[in-house]
């Protein structure tokens, strides 16, 4: 039996569907579905069970009912612009905490979701340098604080623990996300809607559009988690993105290039967000490469035509 936290969720679900294609399904969702709409996610998906999050939670200091073979936590509050800093490191710090906890005393592989905006206002993403480490909203700060946790624990660990600092990931199953969803998804919905995509002027020495974030497709991120499922004597914190910046821009013409019209319009850029915003990310994926991981990633454009062919039902 293996747990996926979070399994309603956009990467969630696409684990789920990972796991599924390999034959397994004997795999259990725990998840928070106040939200109900995210049972979408789950329809396509074989699991074995459904747990609420928060009775997850509760039984981990007394045990749960069957030990997992392993355990993908990807369950967390992922909204980079909530400010509840008690929320936030509830639920996404105390929380990992008694899942670390409870997967070390159990000897139980997790392979849990970290996140680039530890890096925050860094140039440098790099997951040794502590310099790099500049997180710039209290979501990031969560995340660090999580990890940090995590290293001093391995130092006595009898199992895999991985954390993943995934990068800015997009693909099928993020539409229940909102304003928290890709900017390849809300372009799509931009130019269907008027014909056009709407950017951000420049910001933090950055031209229109040209700001850059290291875009990486889910079956990719799936891939590397599923890698990992494979290699349990493989354990640390490790950058997963395609190791390859691209502007915002060249977002914008992959989804106007697919569509086959469109143009663009820059709109000002938001004061809330000038002091909490990531203008470049580009992971360092050495670490990834050293551990034995050797698949390629997908590039923007492909990644683009992969992720719009099936959200419309292109084949």
């Amino acid at each position: 039996m293996i747990v996926v936290t979070g399994g309603a969720g956009f990467i969630g679900c696409n684990l789920i569907r990972g796991l599924n294609r390999q034959g397994i399904d004997d795999v259990v969702c725990v998840d928070d579905l106040t939200d109900g709409h995210k049972f979408t996610n789950l329809v396509d998906c074989s699991i074995s069970d459904y747990w609420d999050k928060d009775w997850f939670s509760g039984r981990l200091r007394q045990g749960l009912p069957t030990r997992p073979e392993a355990v993908f936590h990807q369950g967390a509050c992922s909204v980079t612009t909530e400010w509840d800093g008690r929320y936030m490191m509830e639920t996404n710090y105390r929380y990992s905490v008694d899942l670390l906890e409870y997967c070390l005393a159990e000897r139980v592989p997790l392979i849990y979701a970290s996140s680039a905006a530890v890096y925050g206002a860094s140039a440098v993403f790099e997951e040794d340098c502590e310099a790099a480490e500049r997180p710039l909203n209290v979501y990031g700060y969560s995340k660090l604080l999580f990890d940090q946790y995590v290293r001093r624990r391995l130092r006595e660990a009898d199992s895999q623990v991985a954390g993943l600092r995934y990068f800015s990931v997009y693909g099928p199953g993020e539409s229940h996300k909102g304003p928290m969803a890709s900017v390849a998804l809300h372009w799509d919905r931009q130019l269907r809607q008027s014909a056009e995509v709407r950017l951000f002027e420049g910001s933090a020495g950055y031209e229109a559009g040209e700001q850059r974030r290291d875009f990486i497709h889910v079956a990719d991120v799936v891939r590397v988690n599923l890698w990992l499922l494979e290699h349990s004597e493989v354990s640390g914190v490790l950058n997963v993105g395609t190791g390859r910046s691209a502007s915002f821009n060249d977002v914008a013409r992959a989804v106007m290039s697919w569509h086959g019209r469109g143009r663009i319009r820059y709109i000002p850029f938001p004061e809330a967000l000038k002091s909490a915003y990531q203008s470049f990310t580009e992971a360092d994926i050495g670490a990834l490469r050293a551990a034995g991981y050797t698949e390629p990633f997908l590039d923007i454009e492909s990644g683009i035509d992969a992720y719009l062919n099936k959200l419309h039902g292109r084949p």
